[in-house]
């Protein structure tokens, strides 16, 4: 568990990085533009990380089935090497991404290039281009319901195995137990995709939402998430809690 809170938190930092180095970059020194090799390198970034963050939520999910449905072997099953692998495999599978970003570089862009955006948004940029954008628009509709949408999946077997797990407990203890392991992921989870499928949609196929809505969602997300996140997951994670208490009482 402390594995996965670790490279959650890793990705968290490295998302928030690739948008709070540019805006500070605006806002404090006045650096308004961005090369198109920065903006690619940019949307890269948050196209991997973003990856990286839903594969890791993924077995997230599938760690909580296994701590409530097979407790005493949660160390034989998820052991160091195996959540090794795992994180590779999700750092593998964000390389998917690659090709979104790359595909903007073909794109012409004819008129004054103002990005409404703290950052480089894919469908933000897309939409200044004067060129052929169908595939991008394609594209990254594609991977939005591909890769968030078999996460999703993925995420909700997990859910439907511990739900099932869940019935078969008679302590109501242990019932408690149980759902205290899960509240935490469901909080990030929802936090997580909500603002990013919002977002995403309503970029593609609603013309009527201010563009300040869509800056409100997207900084949600990429900002206000990361910041939450280790809160939520303080506060549900009994040693976690312990941990506070013991370097506040020092204070």
């Amino acid at each position: 568990m402390y594995l996965l809170l670790c490279m959650l938190a890793l990705t968290e930092i490295g998302i928030s990085t690739c948008v709070v180095l540019k805006a500070l970059c605006i806002f404090w020194f006045g650096f308004k533009s961005i090369t198109m090799d920065g903006c690619i390198t940019q949307i890269f970034f948050l196209y991997f990380l973003t990856g990286v963050h839903s594969a890791i939520l993924v077995t997230m999910a599938f760690d909580c089935y296994v701590a409530i449905g097979d407790p005493l072997r949660y160390a034989t099953i998820l052991t160091n090497a195996r959540i090794a692998k795992l994180g590779l495999v999700c750092f593998i599978r964000a390389v998917l991404f690659l090709p979104g970003p790359l595909l903007l570089q073909r794109l012409p862009f004819c008129f004054n290039c103002i990005i409404p955006h703290t950052y480089c948004e894919h469908n933000a940029v897309v939409k200044m281009s004067c060129g052929y954008t169908r595939v991008n628009w394609m594209y990254s509709l594609v991977i939005t319901f591909v890769i968030i949408g078999l996460d999703l999946i993925f995420i909700g077997l997990s859910y439907g195995l511990i739900i099932r797990a869940f019935l078969r407990i008679s302590s109501k203890k242990t019932h408690w137990k149980a759902l205290n392991t899960c509240t935490a992921h469901i909080c990030v989870m929802l936090m997580s995709y909500t603002p990013n499928l919002f977002s995403t949609l309503t970029h593609r196929f609603s013309q009527d939402i201010a563009s300040h809505i869509h800056i409100i969602l997207t900084n949600l997300y990429l900002l206000v998430t990361p910041i939450f996140n280790p809160i939520i997951y303080g506060v549900k994670t009994r040693e976690f809690r312990e941990k506070v208490r013991k370097y506040t009482c020092r204070m």
